[in-house]
């Protein structure tokens, strides 16, 4: 299963590492990749929880505005 998170507030790499730390916590994710340019993650993994995702993209700062 792969889930493709639209994110606002990211611009360097260490935002970047903190959106897919965060993803990569949460239960059932085995990948998360950002594009900055894009701003969107790519989630992948079995499982995978839409709300806790989103608690975990703002738990560290940034906003969901989408997620396909």
């Amino acid at each position: 299963m792969e889930k493709t998170i639209h994110i606002e507030g990211m611009s360097c790499s260490h935002c970047k590492a903190a959106v897919e730390k965060a993803l990569s916590s949460v239960s059932g994710v085995t990948r998360a990749e950002v594009n900055l340019e894009k701003k969107l993650a790519k989630v992948s993994g079995q499982g995978l929880d839409e709300q806790a995702m989103k608690e975990a993209v703002i738990d560290a700062g940034y906003e969901v505005t989408g997620m396909e």
